[in-house]
Protein backbone atom coordinates (compact mmCIF):
# COMPACT_ATOMS: atom_id res chain seq x y z
CA UNK A 1 0.00 0.00 0.00
CA UNK A 2 2.86 2.52 0.51
CA UNK A 3 4.44 1.82 -1.98
CA UNK A 4 1.38 2.51 -4.14
CA UNK A 5 0.73 5.77 -2.27
CA UNK A 6 4.34 6.69 -2.95
CA UNK A 7 5.32 6.81 0.90
CA UNK A 8 7.23 4.41 3.39
CA UNK A 9 5.46 1.62 5.79
CA UNK A 10 6.21 4.37 8.55
CA UNK A 11 4.68 6.94 7.17
CA UNK A 12 1.92 5.22 6.70
CA UNK A 13 2.13 3.71 10.51
CA UNK A 14 2.41 7.24 11.31
CA UNK A 15 -0.34 8.55 9.79
CA UNK A 16 -2.49 5.70 11.32
CA UNK A 17 -3.39 4.74 14.56
CA UNK A 18 -4.02 1.35 13.70
CA UNK A 19 -5.15 -0.84 10.71
CA UNK A 20 -8.71 -0.53 11.34
CA UNK A 21 -8.36 3.14 11.06
CA UNK A 22 -6.38 2.83 7.48
CA UNK A 23 -9.28 0.41 6.16
CA UNK A 24 -11.80 2.79 7.37
CA UNK A 25 -10.44 5.65 5.64
CA UNK A 26 -10.36 3.41 2.51
CA UNK A 27 -13.75 3.09 3.43
CA UNK A 28 -15.06 6.57 3.91
CA UNK A 29 -13.23 7.91 0.63
CA UNK A 30 -15.33 5.97 -1.53
CA UNK A 31 -18.07 8.31 -2.84
CA UNK A 32 -21.20 6.71 -2.29
CA UNK A 33 -24.28 7.83 -4.84
CA UNK A 34 -25.62 11.16 -4.02
CA UNK A 35 -28.35 9.93 -1.53
CA UNK A 36 -29.88 13.18 -0.87
CA UNK A 37 -30.35 13.41 -4.71
CA UNK A 38 -32.16 10.19 -4.60
CA UNK A 39 -34.30 10.83 -1.72
CA UNK A 40 -35.98 13.98 -3.10
CA UNK A 41 -36.40 11.88 -6.33
CA UNK A 42 -38.29 9.64 -4.18
CA UNK A 43 -40.18 11.66 -2.73
CA UNK A 44 -41.87 13.34 -5.88
CA UNK A 45 -45.92 12.69 -5.29
CA UNK A 46 -45.59 10.31 -8.63
CA UNK A 47 -42.20 9.42 -8.36
CA UNK A 48 -41.50 6.23 -10.54
CA UNK A 49 -40.12 4.39 -7.78
CA UNK A 50 -39.31 1.12 -9.80
CA UNK A 51 -37.56 3.09 -12.34
CA UNK A 52 -35.62 5.35 -9.85
CA UNK A 53 -34.35 2.77 -8.20
CA UNK A 54 -32.91 0.71 -10.82
CA UNK A 55 -31.79 3.18 -12.69
CA UNK A 56 -29.45 4.03 -9.65
CA UNK A 57 -28.22 0.42 -9.29
CA UNK A 58 -27.47 0.36 -13.13
CA UNK A 59 -25.27 3.77 -12.53
CA UNK A 60 -23.58 1.69 -9.02
CA UNK A 61 -22.89 -1.15 -11.45
CA UNK A 62 -21.50 0.81 -14.37
CA UNK A 63 -19.21 2.93 -11.57
CA UNK A 64 -17.84 0.01 -10.15
CA UNK A 65 -16.85 -1.68 -13.53
CA UNK A 66 -15.26 1.30 -14.92
CA UNK A 67 -13.29 2.95 -11.25
CA UNK A 68 -10.34 0.23 -10.68
CA UNK A 69 -10.06 2.35 -6.84
CA UNK A 70 -13.28 1.71 -5.80
CA UNK A 71 -12.88 -2.18 -7.42
CA UNK A 72 -9.35 -1.94 -5.15
CA UNK A 73 -10.68 -1.25 -1.80
CA UNK A 74 -14.12 -3.11 -2.02
CA UNK A 75 -11.82 -6.02 -2.96
CA UNK A 76 -9.95 -5.34 0.14
CA UNK A 77 -13.00 -4.70 2.20
CA UNK A 78 -14.57 -8.23 1.21
CA UNK A 79 -11.54 -9.75 2.01
CA UNK A 80 -10.92 -8.43 4.98
CA UNK A 81 -11.91 -10.00 8.64
CA UNK A 82 -13.93 -8.06 10.58
CA UNK A 83 -13.48 -8.95 14.06
CA UNK A 84 -10.95 -8.11 16.57
CA UNK A 85 -9.61 -4.94 15.85
CA UNK A 86 -11.48 -4.29 12.81
CA UNK A 87 -14.50 -4.72 14.35
CA UNK A 88 -14.92 -0.49 13.92
CA UNK A 89 -15.21 -1.38 9.99
CA UNK A 90 -18.12 -4.15 10.80
CA UNK A 91 -20.02 -1.63 12.81
CA UNK A 92 -19.70 0.97 10.22
CA UNK A 93 -20.74 -1.43 7.47
CA UNK A 94 -23.82 -2.56 9.57
CA UNK A 95 -24.55 1.35 10.04
CA UNK A 96 -24.79 2.09 5.95
CA UNK A 97 -26.52 -1.33 5.28
CA UNK A 98 -29.11 -0.45 8.07
CA UNK A 99 -29.62 2.97 6.29
CA UNK A 100 -29.62 1.70 2.85
CA UNK A 101 -31.91 -0.57 3.87
CA UNK A 102 -34.49 2.13 5.46
CA UNK A 103 -34.28 4.24 2.50
CA UNK A 104 -34.84 0.91 0.36
CA UNK A 105 -37.42 -0.21 2.83
CA UNK A 106 -39.70 3.66 2.61
CA UNK A 107 -39.32 3.56 -1.22
CA UNK A 108 -40.74 0.40 -1.69
CA UNK A 109 -43.89 0.95 0.79
CA UNK A 110 -44.35 3.97 -1.71
CA UNK A 111 -44.91 2.17 -4.53
CA UNK A 112 -46.91 -0.54 -2.28
CA UNK A 113 -48.50 2.77 -1.69
CA UNK A 114 -49.24 3.86 -5.01
CA UNK A 115 -50.60 0.28 -6.02
CA UNK A 116 -47.40 -0.77 -7.76
CA UNK A 117 -45.78 -3.38 -6.08
CA UNK A 118 -47.02 -6.93 -6.57
CA UNK A 119 -48.63 -8.69 -3.81
CA UNK A 120 -45.96 -11.58 -3.84
CA UNK A 121 -43.68 -8.73 -2.43
CA UNK A 122 -43.69 -6.65 0.81
CA UNK A 123 -41.28 -3.34 0.93
CA UNK A 124 -38.90 -5.63 3.32
CA UNK A 125 -38.80 -8.76 0.81
CA UNK A 126 -38.61 -6.74 -2.05
CA UNK A 127 -35.68 -4.00 -0.42
CA UNK A 128 -33.53 -7.19 1.02
CA UNK A 129 -33.93 -9.03 -2.69
CA UNK A 130 -32.35 -5.91 -4.02
CA UNK A 131 -29.41 -5.51 -1.72
CA UNK A 132 -29.02 -9.53 -1.93
CA UNK A 133 -28.80 -8.78 -5.52
CA UNK A 134 -26.36 -6.14 -6.01
CA UNK A 135 -24.13 -7.50 -3.03
CA UNK A 136 -24.35 -11.01 -4.40
CA UNK A 137 -23.32 -9.37 -7.87
CA UNK A 138 -21.19 -6.81 -6.86
CA UNK A 139 -18.78 -10.10 -4.16
CA UNK A 140 -18.90 -12.35 -7.18
CA UNK A 141 -17.16 -10.61 -10.04
CA UNK A 142 -14.44 -9.02 -6.84
CA UNK A 143 -13.91 -11.83 -5.76
CA UNK A 144 -13.75 -14.39 -8.39
CA UNK A 145 -11.85 -13.13 -11.36
CA UNK A 146 -14.51 -10.45 -12.84
CA UNK A 147 -15.60 -13.52 -15.37
CA UNK A 148 -18.92 -11.66 -16.46
CA UNK A 149 -19.04 -8.48 -17.62
CA UNK A 150 -20.90 -6.82 -14.36
CA UNK A 151 -22.56 -3.69 -16.25
CA UNK A 152 -24.31 -5.51 -18.43
CA UNK A 153 -25.10 -9.21 -16.71
CA UNK A 154 -26.07 -6.90 -14.11
CA UNK A 155 -28.52 -4.79 -15.66
CA UNK A 156 -30.00 -7.66 -17.25
CA UNK A 157 -30.43 -9.14 -13.79
CA UNK A 158 -31.91 -5.77 -12.11
CA UNK A 159 -34.01 -5.42 -14.92
CA UNK A 160 -35.51 -9.09 -14.68
CA UNK A 161 -35.75 -8.27 -11.13
CA UNK A 162 -37.74 -5.08 -11.09
CA UNK A 163 -39.89 -6.93 -13.57
CA UNK A 164 -41.00 -9.29 -10.87
CA UNK A 165 -41.93 -6.41 -7.79
CA UNK A 166 -44.59 -5.78 -10.36
CA UNK A 167 -45.91 -8.86 -11.28
CA UNK A 168 -49.15 -10.33 -9.86
CA UNK A 169 -48.81 -13.14 -7.66
CA UNK A 170 -49.10 -16.81 -9.77
CA UNK A 171 -52.00 -18.93 -9.46
CA UNK A 172 -50.98 -22.17 -8.20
Amino acid sequence: MARAAGVTRGAIYWHFANRADLVLELYNSLPMPQEELIARELEAENADVFGVLERIGREWLELLATDEHRQRILSILLRCDTSGEFAAISERQNDINDEHMQALEAAFAKAEGQGKLGAAWTPRSAASMLRWLIKGLCAEWLLFGRRFDIASEGKDALRRLFLTYASPVPSH
